[in-house]
């Protein structure tokens, strides 16, 4: 009797789940930077406060105006193209990824701050489900940059596994974030 093959997208996903499991220093390297620059951002929000203000303001107009499922397009597009790019860059020894975990944390605790004291403590709540899929999809992310960029040795099939990650992991992540996000900003406000 002849075994049942095995479904090609399904076996690829096991596969991912297990190139996930191989990433655990990297991710625990990954969450660590970007918390630590998180609470940074939190107790100290004086640092580049121009430069992250012209960014949020940046961000503002280009989604001002657009429907919810412009939103949600909008913001699936821009969180893939920076896992994307997290995973890409991380060729170079792994520092843009790192680099861009710092950037992000920061921002993060900035936004924070400033949101606690004009709400309270309690908007951090409201906040959570914005980034309850997209943060741990750009850990990953940066996480298979900085092992490719640190990890000669096995380039080639590091890269396999990221790029298997990325589609099978990562995509459908940020999917449901901008879905989660775009609803909650264009519907909730």
């Amino acid at each position: 009797m002849k075994k049942k093959k095995e479904n090609y997208i399904y076996h690829n996903f096991k596969l991912a789940i297990k190139d996930f499991k191989k990433l655990k220093n990297y991710l625990i390297f990954s969450v660590l930077v970007f918390f630590l620059f998180t609470i940074l951002g939190l107790i100290f929000p004086n640092f580049f406060e121009e430069q992250i203000r012209e960014l949020i303001k940046t961000l503002i107009e280009k989604t001002q105006g657009l429907s919810t499922f412009e939103l949600i397009s909008f913001i699936m597009t821009n969180n893939i193209q920076v896992a994307f790019l997290g995973i890409v860059f991380g060729i170079v020894f792994g520092i843009l990824p790192t680099l861009g975990l710092i950037v992000n944390g920061y921002v993060l605790g900035f936004v924070a701050h400033h949101a606690i004291l004009e709400e309270g403590i309690f908007i951090l709540w409201r906040l959570l489900p914005h980034g309850i899929f997209e943060i741990p999809a750009i850990l990953i992310s940066t996480s298979l940059g900085i092992r490719l960029g640190t990890d000669f040795k096995n380039f080639k099939k590091n890269l396999k596994s990221a790029i298997r990650v990325f589609l099978l992991i990562i995509i459908p992540l940020l999917v449901l974030a901008g879905i989660i996000e775009g609803l909650l900003i264009g519907l909730v406000g």
